[in-house]
């Protein structure tokens, strides 16, 4: 036991010291200790006060502490001084996070505590780059109220490579990061240069990490060739992000021991379900199934059995191939490729539940009642077998269309999809009694001809069997939300915070222009939220404020801390159902396994500390596969427009910025930009609450939703921008507000000044307002 000299403590235990001896053979005092040692203390402390406080004799123990707490400080939850004194974070008015970069060379930090974000100066990020981990200093508020911040220390470095075009300028070399939230010039010495020509697109490596005082320095390592060729889109993507897409050696090595088939001995001590009508249902293009379902009715209810690939029986904690599990946090989807988050022998083979053959499995197992609730789960370990390889389209033919072919083709399977179907139903009607939030969203798919060139993009429409499986897997992630936070056990879940007090001042206000309103005061439900969209769905412009209303909400992330799902209407909630492809659900079902076998939560491989670190990583890690992939299709939709300039289409206002308006082309759901100098004769002011922009003059508006006529007037692909002029559309002057004067034509109106709402993640392609100030349009010269 540990053991503290100091008289006023006395001796004290490590309540974690059971935990330390499991993992190590010379255990040391817990990370947890150590911070409660200092917290209690009220003073920073040197390594060698902490040897003597905690009783360490050894040479062994005295350095494995060094390393524990250089390992602390690496992880933002201890910070060393000057004079080598070590004390808590959270003592010292520091905060630590994500830092998040803006085109326009400024950037925020997302805390690990998920407090509200801090601006950072382009001063401030002259040190560090997009995807760093830092430690700042709040320095006061910025001029729009903000939290502002000052670097104290970089804490990890998230860049090391750069992809980008590579230029010449006064005999200077330097690479321009394709990653617009990289402001910084990579600077290339002319014995770094290789064989690259300025203009050509290259791989350059991050040989010094930028400074107050000077520009990051690399060296070319690849040249990817003098345009973007066909595929190219994606491979640019996965470097300018810093996507994970080789497998090292040591992994290779890993899965090179595994057989195409399950051993006998792995399925042994697991329920056997061999027997049982397991089906998957997923798309016709799936190339590897995660999850199986089964149905069937009981005297109170339903019996529902959801069977998810036990990817934690081969990946094992601290492996390289959990390492680079990690390291990837979940599979990327591009069009027509994916970047996997484990090998294909896994992902395409022993972890995909592919028909009529052995597979193991982690099962949820839920028993609901009449009206769909549950009345209690379960969690086993099993091993089953696929009876049929489902498709969406089939499943929807045969239970929502009657299609009398394929209802005779899966004879066997048919009536547990009928109770999954009716199941479905019930579970339907109680989440519109619960009030989770349904937005209306169109989803896209990209259709390549010759040399990878776009035939056209087309909308993606999901049919019953799309939400049949939806509302299977959200209950199995209700259930190991619940039974992991029975058990107390460290583990990771999946949380949605309500929206902040200035986005529902917003929302509130642009609603009562409207006429609606949402109720629930300072802390609306999402039943208040389900409530205004019932009213409005079958308005014409129920499209406009479905978009408002979805902007008003957060992001959801990772966290050990459950704070529940707020756009479900869950007060817990975990991933679950995809350890194939999300590393989140790996750690669920470490835990689940944990718990199965009688292991004790104060026992588990990770603690509460470990979790925090996997939960911001994974959050990060899904942001950066949605950059790539926005990064992909963006420019891909560029190279689609590129023949196409000159010709007029429709489309629908799709945002409104102090800087112009974006306008999404009907049918091939390609979006542009307007400029503000672009929209008439007149000076134009941004209302960001009405989402519009208003004419002084002529008092005539552009809004969200509103129909407008464009001509494609240019086409960057190198900056994946495309700009539209306006030919003519519905705009028109704003109706007055209950109570507000109609105002004649050209007479001025006030507008609110445009503000960020501390927004960290701009969309990709869209260009950004040089100033934050209210902006106005500028008079077009007449011709």
């Amino acid at each position: 036991m540990v053991k503290n000299s100091r008289p006023s403590r006395g001796r004290v235990e490590d309540p974690f010291a059971q935990r330390e001896a499991e993992k190590y053979e010379r255990p040391i005092p817990s990370r947890e200790f150590i911070l409660d040692h200092l917290a209690e203390r009220g003073e920073s402390l040197t390594w060698e006060q902490l040897i003597e406080e905690l009783g360490l004799d050894d040479e062994e123990s005295q350095e494995a502490l060094r390393r524990r707490l250089r390992a602390m400080a690496r992880d933002a939850q201890l910070i060393c001084n000057r004079r080598g004194c070590y004390a808590p974070i959270d003592k010292v008015d520091l905060v630590r996070g994500r830092v998040i970069g803006h085109p326009e060379g400024f950037g925020f930090l997302v805390p690990d505590d998920g407090g509200s974000d801090l601006f950072l100066s382009s001063r401030q990020m002259r040190s560090i780059m997009h995807g760093d981990r830092a430690l700042v200093h709040v320095i006061g508020l910025d001029r729009k109220g903000r939290r502002e911040g000052a670097l104290v220390e970089v804490l990890e470095r998230n860049t090391q490579q750069i992809v980008g075009r590579y230029f010449e300028e006064s005999g200077v070399g330097f690479v321009a990061s394709e990653n617009k939230r990289i402001a910084h010039d990579l600077v290339v010495p002319a014995d770094q240069r290789g064989s690259a020509r300025s203009g050509q697109i290259v791989v350059a490596e991050v040989l010094e990490q930028p400074s107050k005082r000077a520009q990051p320095i690399g060296r070319i390592v690849e040249v990817l060739g003098d345009h973007m060729a066909p595929g190219m889109e994606i491979d640019v993507a996965v470097r300018a992000n810093g996507l994970p897409h080789e497998w090292p050696q040591a992994v290779q090595d890993e899965v090179g021991t595994l057989g195409a088939e399950v051993p006998e001995a792995a399925k042994q001590e697991r329920v056997d379900l061999r027997d049982v009508p397991l089906v998957t249902i997923d798309g016709a293009d799936a190339r590897d199934f995660d999850d199986a379902v089964f149905c069937e009715r009981t005297p109170k209810g339903w019996r529902l059995l959801v069977a998810i690939a036990d990817v934690s029986h081969y990946v094992k904690p601290t492996t390289a191939l959990d390492t680079e599990a990690r390291a990837r946090g979940n599979s990327v989807y591009f069009p027509e490729r994916v970047i996997p988050m484990l090998p294909e022998i896994l992902s395409n083979g022993l972890c995909s539940i592919n028909p009529a053959v052995d597979r193991l499995c982690m099962v949820c197992e839920i028993l609901l009642g009449e009206d769909g609730k549950i009345i209690r789960s379960r969690f086993f370990e099993g091993v089953m077998r696929s009876h049929a390889r489902l498709v969406y389209d089939d499943v929807a033919a045969m239970l929502v269309g009657g299609d009398k072919a394929l209802r005779e083709k899966y004879a066997s399977v048919l009536p547990h999809l009928e109770e999954l179907y009716a199941l479905y139903r019930v579970l339907r009607q109680m989440r519109r009694r619960r009030g989770a939030i349904d937005f209306e969203t169109t989803e896209t798919r990209i259709v390549f001809g010759a040399e990878r060139k776009i035939e056209q993009i087309v909308p993606v429409h999901r049919n019953e069997a799309h939400m049949i499986i939806e509302e299977c897997m959200i209950l199995a992630n209700v259930c190991a939300a619940r039974f992991l936070q029975r058990k107390r056990i460290p583990a990771l879940y999946r949380v949605h915070k309500s929206p902040d007090e200035e986005k529902l001042t917003g929302l509130r206000e642009f609603l009562a222009e409207f006429g609606f309103s949402l109720r629930g005061g300072s802390k609306p439900e999402p039943k208040h939220f389900a409530e205004v969209l019932e009213k409005v769905k079958d308005r014409p412009d129920a499209h406009l404020i479905q978009t408002v209303m979805l902007r008003s909400l957060k992001q959801a992330q990772y966290s050990p801390d459950n704070i529940g799902h707020f756009g479900l209407a869950h007060p817990a909630y975990a991933h679950f159902t995809s350890p194939i492809r999300r590393y989140p659900d790996l750690l669920v079902h470490r835990a689940i396994r944990h718990l199965l076998r009688g292991g004790k939560p104060d026992a588990f491989t990770y603690d509460h500390d470990a979790m925090a670190a996997h939960g911001e990583h994974c959050s990060m890690t899904e942001r950066r596969a949605d950059d790539a992939t926005r990064d992909a299709v963006s420019w891909l939709k560029c190279e689609y427009m590129t023949d196409k300039v000159g010709e007029t289409f429709s489309g629908t206002i799709s945002a409104v910025t102090s800087f112009g308006i974006f306008v999404e082309l009907d049918n091939i759901y390609v979006e542009g930009l307007v400029h503000v100098t672009a929209l008439g004769n007149d000076y134009f002011h941004f209302d960001p609450v009405g989402h519009r922009m208003q004419g002084e003059r002529t008092g005539v508006s552009y809004r969200l939703g509103d129909r407008v006529q464009v001509q494609v007037a240019r086409v960057d692909l190198d900056d994946r921008k495309i700009d539209f002029e306006l030919i003519g559309g519905t705009a028109s002057a704003p109706k007055p507000a209950a109570g507000e004067p109609r105002r004649k034509a050209g007479g001025r109106r006030k507008s609110k000044k445009a503000s960020s709402g501390g927004k960290t993640e701009a969309a990709a392609g869209k260009a950004t307002p040089k100033s934050e100030r209210r902006t106005r349009g500028m008079r077009r010269k007449r011709k």
